[in-house]
């Protein structure tokens, strides 16, 4: 990605779509800003959105396939979903009736038509008319005047007017009026500030059958369980703090997707889910069908989880069951999985969820998308990133929900924490399977049990003990140690035990890319630079939330303004080594109490202020 600084453009008379009879203040410098095949201009202030991390990693919006990617100008698509059957009909066409293919940056009246909702700069918009082949439209929205008059200069900038077309609208009433089956769009990309929750209902059922719905989610604080009631308000679930939040948040907003698509006898199928920096993002399909609708509940599942050792276990909302005749049939579950303690610490359970319960990746989607991006390395800057991520989704367990952590089971027992290849080979040699998740990269997916996993961990504690003295009776550890272990653990290190992705040493989990990072504040007009907005932040906030160290000297000399009470008493045997005063009539600051203890003797509270020979009462310290 390439900045370089320019001349502001003439301010614009129009603003939120009224004009003004004041005199704007000057406009902001400009950077041009290039991203894979799109150059844009946007504003220094941060009046329309942008970042450049995580807009560079979301360039991978791929829903056909490109054949021969090494010549990004002429890129030959075939738009037919069952190219596979018709490859042998094709060969017998005459040349004039052989399969239409397009080409990048050219119209195709029967390909593929893109919404992006939230478009902000456009930038996205424009790197789908500059890269992806076979798009007959991209309409590029965006609520704020501002952002449309940028997008309509870099859609001029990019020579993409003929596919990009920039639309200010409320993007609710936008999908809403696109509802009709011929008017649907094939993608909807929605990437708001913060929650897309307002938005859902209308994108289910703007996007056409078996079209692609991508959806990205930046209130994590939400969805991870800081708030369990919002995020109720929002996407129809309680989330749970756990470890394994950041794959709940996934699962949340997918039930929440399958919801909204219910009501209008349509359901989801999840192609990718990836939880990312400080955001979750899904890919999903959406199709109509009202049997495959009745399914939904069964895909649904409530989470009890233990807040002692934090034990999980998941209760379906339905019950799907066949027939001897091959028919479904459709029932209510049963439950709950667990008694209201815990078996293994005999805590109480948390119940979080709905969630969605079933696989929520596609892997042999995943897998094409991995192999497009191993061909072709060079085609994005983050590949490396990517071919990290995607191997680690290959290698998930897809029926295993959720997973448990390494440093969670040690902390839970207070002992020391095992390798991960030792935890991993012990489940292995005991016959469950086990993963890692690209949420975590101390995760454990495993489908043993939680008696299971305590009971390995209660053989490795057997090789590194645990002081049971200093354990309380009513502690989780005390509890799940005090069962001796039906079974045997093995921790020899197993061959299967190192996943591919670990052996290779692909780029999994990524570090913070620059410093500061984090979710940018919110584009506002006329606001600030976000660099400008952080350095004022900063200056305000400069030791407002810690106090400064006090020099030992200062706090020596404040000290023995404070009479030394035990002396008062005769009990005080310190002599001049007592850090307060021995002095009969030592002075005493007024409404001054001494904030720490002293280093030499023992704190204690006066119930009653006492009079020192007839002084001011002293602060009852000893």
């Amino acid at each position: 990605m390439e900045r370089k600084a320019q001349e502001p453009p003439s301010p614009p008379t129009m603003e939120n779509g009224t004009r003004s009879c004041e005199e704007r203040p000057p406009a902001a410098p400009v950077a041009t800003v290039t991203e894979g095949a799109a150059r844009i201009s946007f504003p220094s202030a941060n009046e329309v959105f942008y970042n450049p991390v995580v807009a560079g990693q979301l360039g991978q919006g791929d829903t056909v396939k490109v054949p021969g990617e090494k010549d990004l100008q002429k890129i030959a698509v075939d738009l037919s979903d069952q190219e596979e059957e018709t490859a042998g009909q094709n060969e017998n066409l005459a040349p004039g009736d052989q399969p239409r293919t397009a080409a990048v940056g050219e119209i195709c009246q029967e390909g593929l038509r893109v919404l992006e909702g939230l478009a902000a700069s456009g930038l996205r918009s424009i790197r789908f008319a500059l890269e992806v082949p076979g798009l007959q439209s991209v309409v590029a929205n965006d609520a704020s005047a501002r952002a449309v008059e940028l997008m309509h200069r870099n859609v001029e900038l990019n020579g993409v007017a003929h596919l990009v077309q920039p639309n200010q609208a409320d993007a609710r009433m936008l999908m809403y009026q696109h509802q009709k089956a011929s008017e649907r769009f094939d993608v909807i990309d929605l990437d708001p500030y913060g929650s897309p929750a307002p938005f859902l209902d209308a994108a289910v059922q703007a996007v056409s059958d078996g079209g692609l719905l991508c959806v990205t989610c930046t209130d994590m604080a939400v969805l991870a369980g800081n708030s369990g009631e919002t995020c109720y308000s929002k996407y129809g679930a309680m989330a749970l703090k756990s470890r394994a939040c950041h794959e709940m948040a996934l699962r949340i907003v997918l039930h929440s997707l399958d919801l909204h698509a219910n009501c209008y006898q349509r359901y989801i199928v999840p192609l990718l889910s990836i939880s990312a920096d400080f955001y979750v993002r899904v890919f999903v399909r959406v199709f109509t069908g009202q049997a495959k609708v009745k399914s939904s509940a069964s895909k649904q599942a409530l989470v009890f989880q233990c807040v002692g050792c934090g034990a999980f276990y998941l209760q379906r909302l339905g019950k799907a069951s066949g027939d001897p005749g091959g028919r479904v049939k459709f029932s209510a579950a049963c439950g709950p999985p667990v008694s209201p303690e815990c078996e293994h610490c005999g805590q109480r359970h948390q119940l979080g969820g709905p969630m969605w319960a079933e696989p929520i990746h596609d892997l042999d989607f995943v897998g094409q998308v991995l192999e497009a991006v191993t061909t072709n390395p060079g085609r994005f800057h983050t590949s490396t990133r990517i071919q990290g991520v995607l191997s680690v989704v290959t290698e998930e367990l897809p029926d295993v929900p959720l997973y448990y952590t390494l440093d969670q089971l040690s902390s839970t027992v207070h002992c020391n924490t095992p390798r991960l290849l030792q935890l991993r080979s012990a489940l292995l040699h005991a016959g469950f399977r086990v993963s890692l998740s690209h949420a975590c990269k101390n995760a454990v997916k495993t489908d043993a049990s939680p008696e299971a996993l305590w009971d390995i961990m209660r053989c490795w504690e057997k090789e590194c003990p645990v002081k049971r003295e200093r354990l309380s009776e009513s502690s989780p550890a005390f509890r799940i140690l005090a069962v001796e272990p039906r079974l045997k653990a093995n921790f020899n290190i197993r061959e299967d035990a190192n996943p591919s992705s670990r052996q290779r040493g692909l780029k999994r989990f990524q570090a913070n890319p620059e410093a500061n990072w984090g979710p940018r504040p919110r584009a506002r007009p006329g606001g600030k630079a976000a660099s400008e907005g952080l350095a004022e932040r900063r200056r305000l906030l400069q030791n407002k939330r810690k106090e400064p160290a006090e020099d030992p000297a200062q706090r020596a000399a404040r000290l023995k303004t404070f009479p030394c009470k035990r002396f008062k008493e005769g009990t005080c045997q310190l002599g001049d080594q007592c850090c307060y005063s021995h002095s009969p009539a030592a002075p005493v600051a007024s409404g001054d109490i001494p904030i720490t203890d002293c280093p030499e003797t023992t704190t204690k509270l006066s119930p009653e202020p006492e009079a020192a020979h007839g002084s001011i009462p002293g602060p009852g310290v000893d």
